[in-house]
């Protein structure tokens, strides 16, 4: 027994991963009183953050039930679960004890002090420099993480011989043995001394590289700048891809080629019923509460940037200069239900059978949340999930540990799902300078 280690859990542990009491094998977890308080102060909000304060506290309420958490229960995989009550005279606590993040700290020192192998689990980066500063080891919560360094692009660049994309281009499909290409990751095949010379194609089955279809080479009108946007229309126009993610900075197109493939499959191709476009309430500032309105006023302001993607696209689709006709169409597809606008709280529960779903602003979701809403997807649903790692609002994510990321990272090579990252801001100069500089 003197070999387990003690971890103390931050709240904000528990509320990023309801099931993180099960992480830390057979060593002590210890939960300060100040955790229970928290989570006790979270589990009435209906939200993501309120479900998992529920969850934990009763995973809790079961484990007192088979002993005492006072002196330490045994958990399910070898471990044991404590909670602690802080005493303003624990060996150490000389912190501020009115600050709920220094009570926690308290009892990481107290045992620390005591001589016990301490490490003190946070997503507080604040938190952890305290602890840190107390001679106390610490660290992430890294379960549910990746590299986001090596996440995958969903394509890659390789020199080939001359000779072999003359015959890629002959044969429309090339037998790339050796390769070890993940199905419907992208491959440019650049010729070893010509780079002028080149070709894109797409890995099908074992190794297979194809042509990228013809029919797939616009959408609402909307024609690609590059062959990451090729590359994305390919994913979001094929019927036989369920999911898509697509991760790019500001700028480089990816909710709007989203959109404008949305409005190609549902209006003219008619492959769904509707298109059903949600973002996550993550402001940057106040909650959407406090915006003024009803709640569909409220959603609307929310869903500004969509409307302006949708007005876009509208006008370049119809040609139409006149502001108020554009307008027109677009009330037109949200009266007609052909498009739909919902805050992602309204999709928990639902069945979602025949639409073509995007997500925007997807790294603002946990992973346990991105599930969720894939799970939701009925019979011959589609799921496009956009966003900018690097762009995150929620406080308890980063771009290692949010959904999106996630995503790709556990997803990538499954037949019925695409990544593309896009790298160029196709927006404006002015918009590019912002992105690569500021």
């Amino acid at each position: 027994m003197s070999d387990q280690k003690y971890f103390v859990l931050d709240t904000n542990v528990l509320l990023h991963n309801a099931d993180s009491l099960n992480s830390f094998a057979d060593n002590y977890v210890v939960l300060p009183m100040t955790v229970i308080e928290e989570l006790d102060k979270f589990k009435r909000h209906n939200d993501e953050l309120g479900r998992n304060a529920r969850h934990v506290i009763r995973q809790l309420d079961k484990l007192r039930i088979a002993g005492s958490l006072k002196e330490g229960v045994s958990m399910e995989n070898g471990g044991i679960l404590k909670i602690t009550v802080e005493r303003r005279d624990m060996p150490g606590a000389l912190l501020d004890m009115s600050v709920a993040d220094n009570r926690i700290l308290a009892v990481a020192n107290s045992l620390h002090e005591e001589g016990h192998s301490v490490i003190f689990v946070s997503k507080d980066i604040n938190a952890r420099l305290k602890a840190d500063a107390l001679g106390i080891d610490t660290m992430d919560f890294e379960k549910q993480k990746c590299n986001v360094d090596d996440l995958y692009t969903g394509w890659r660049q390789t020199s080939v011989p001359s000779e072999v994309i003359d015959r890629f281009y002959t044969d429309k499909n090339l037998d790339a043995e050796g390769f070890d290409f993940y199905l419907n990751e992208f491959i440019l095949l650049q010729d070893e001394g010509n780079l002028k010379h080149s070709a894109l194609g797409r890995a099908t089955g074992n190794n297979n590289l194809t042509h990228l279809n013809s029919q797939y080479e616009q959408a609402w009108s909307i024609h690609p700048r590059s062959k990451e946007q090729r590359m994305a229309l390919e994913l979001l126009l094929d019927p036989e891809i369920s999911l898509v993610t697509m991760i790019g900075q500001a700028g480089t197109g990816k909710t709007l080629l989203a959109l404008a493939a949305g409005l190609e499959c549902v209006i003219h191709r008619e492959s769904y019923e509707r298109l059903l476009v949600s973002r996550p309430v993550i402001p940057m500032g106040k909650d959407i509460g406090y915006l003024p309105g009803t709640k569909d006023e409220k959603l609307t302001l929310w869903m500004q940037p969509i409307f302006d993607n949708l007005t876009y696209l509208m006008r370049h689709d119809h040609r139409e200069e006149d502001e108020g006709r554009v307008q027109m169409k677009v009330d037109n597809l949200l009266k007609t239900h052909q498009v739909e606008l919902e805050a992602l709280t309204y999709i928990r529960g639902r069945s979602i059978p025949r639409q073509f779903v995007i997500v925007d602003e997807a790294q603002n979701l946990t992973p346990h949340e991105v599930k969720t809403i894939i799970s939701r997807a009925g019979e011959n649903t589609k799921m496009v999930f956009t966003g900018d790692p690097q762009q995150i609002d929620n406080p308890y994510l980063d771009s290692a540990s949010n959904g999106l990321s996630y995503a790709v990272e556990k997803l990538k090579g499954h037949s019925i799902y695409g990544h593309v990252t896009l790298n160029k801001s196709e927006r404006s100069p002015l918009s590019a300078i912002a992105a690569d500089y500021l």
